[in-house]
């Protein structure tokens, strides 16, 4: 075969017809996933719920099943901005087929998905959500009686030399200049900032600045030990499949035992939602969360509401209790904090906690680290909520397609294809190595011309030998 040469001055054709443009393989995964969609009528659904948003006049836009379908794969792809998404789709011949895009045909750009998403309210959001969430139902993945709720933080998209002073409006450098100067420092310079900005307490509070662009955005610290302007995103996870029911954005300076309550009645709404659809769930009725939700008004809300709490209680040392008692002779919070305290020392209760972690973490870990949303590129609570329903309904998704498929992403069906095709060849060499072994006994056998070489006995020692290394190892 001869050297092939690249043709760099290479004209292009005038014309090409459509049958002799050579098709891409596809991807075995976003095909399943659009056959499920389509047999569902997704498309039908979504249109009918975003038609209230769009003229009867005029060019027809972008259909509203190709700007979901866009927001399912940055979750799919791990990609964090909406430029990213447009750019993949107009490189990838898959993702073109999954969007319905011939070669002749532009995807939709990045502003466009901007103003799809300003136009769409949260509302028609949570509404696709639920959708989802009772394919997932139908399917048997959704029990909604246990929920464990856990929360994270997502770095916003601000930076924390951008804020300013709530009060005088003056920016962090303004600010510290001003205490320099009126300690008696003239013309300060950044080493003087630094050792003013250092020594000072409650420098960065939220009482005190907020960002101008974001202020949605709070300061916080993440879980690295740094200090951003973040958000925190709360999850309500089936504790029998591992779906997600419900999330929630949080301002990223509240505390777990005050947004619980929130995101408990956020999950009871959404399970009422996927009642709509003709599918049967179960009303939460328990939660499980860890030690940082537990308070006593968090105990007594949650009774009040008909829920029973698997709550981690921290070790407080003995308890006074001086509320009002009721007829039994304890006051509301010791007689809830008594029986949740009661359930998680059973059986249950520490299955229950184990549990936890392993369903709830591994829905931080494919939305925000895989998925790539840890950090945020948009601003404002609604715009981010909304990207963040849309990436949770992908996970549900991949909840189902794993169920019928075995894979929940394009990712590990390629890590899938690769381990299989080991499987096989280990099976292959097995297969050789046995009839190697086989052949040893079947082949005749002739006696050694010389007898077999003494076995020597293994020594033993009898005492402990004084090498401390040797005692590390051995003792």
């Amino acid at each position: 075969m001869a050297l092939g040469r690249r043709d760099d001055d290479r004209q292009g054709q005038f014309w090409v017809s459509t049958d002799e443009i050579v098709p891409g393989p596809g991807h075995p995964f976003y095909r399943a996933l659009n056959a499920l969609l389509r047999e569902r009528g997704f498309d039908r659904h979504v249109e009918g719920l975003c038609e209230k948003f769009y003229s009867t006049l005029g060019r027809p836009g972008v259909p509203p099943g190709v700007y979901f379908r866009m927001l399912l794969i940055g979750y799919y792809e791990g990609i964090d901005s909406e430029r990213g998404i447009d750019w993949r789709c107009q490189d990838s011949l898959t993702l073109r087929e999954f969007l319905g895009y011939a070669l002749t045909q532009a995807t939709p750009d990045h502003s466009t998905l901007c103003t799809i998403r300003q136009r769409i309210d949260l509302e028609t959001h949570q509404e696709v959500f639920a959708w989802v969430l009772s394919v997932v139902a139908e399917a048997g993945l959704l029990k909604g009686k246990t929920l464990g709720i856990d929360a994270t933080m997502l770095e916003a998209n601000a930076a924390m030399r951008s804020i300013v002073r709530r009060d005088t409006g003056e920016g962090y450098q303004e600010f510290l200049t001003g205490l320099a100067v009126a300690s008696g420092i003239a013309t300060p310079t950044r080493e003087d900032l630094s050792k003013i900005d250092k020594t000072r307490k409650n420098k960065a509070s939220n009482d005190d600045w907020t960002h101008p662009q974001d202020p949605d955005a709070k300061i916080a610290k993440m879980k690295d030990g740094r200090t951003h302007l973040a958000h925190k995103a709360e999850h309500a996870v089936d504790m029998d499949s591992g779906a997600i029911v419900a999330v929630t954005l949080q301002p990223a300076n509240r505390s777990d035992f005050e947004s619980i309550v929130e995101t408990v009645v956020e999950s009871i709404e959404v399970v009422l939602d996927v009642r709509e659809h003709d599918v049967e769930v179960q009303t939460p009725e328990e939660v499980v969360t860890d030690k940082g939700y537990h308070s006593n008004d968090t105990c007594v809300d949650l009774l009040e509401m008909g829920i029973r709490t698997y709550m981690s209680e921290p070790n407080r040392g003995r308890r006074r209790w001086t509320d009002k008692q009721n007829d039994q002779g304890k006051s509301d919070a010791q007689a809830a904090v008594y029986a949740n305290r009661r359930r998680i020392r059973g059986e249950r209760g520490k299955r229950l906690l184990r549990r936890r972690g392993e369903r709830v973490e591994r829905s931080f870990a494919h939305e925000y680290e895989t998925g790539a949303m840890r950090r945020t590129h948009l601003r404002g609570h609604p715009n981010i909520l909304k990207r963040l329903l849309i990436h949770t309904a992908g996970f549900n998704l991949g909840l189902l397609l794993r169920h019928k498929f075995g894979v929940g992403k394009p990712r590990p069906l390629q890590d899938g294809l690769t381990a299989a095709t080991a499987a096989f060849f280990a099976l292959f060499d097995a297969f050789f190595g046995l009839l190697r072994v086989l052949w040893h006994f079947v082949a005749p056998w002739e006696p050694p011309s010389e007898p077999w070489p003494p076995i020597p006995a293994p020594i033993i020692p009898l005492t402990r030998p004084d090498n401390s290394r040797w005692k590390k190892l051995h003792y």
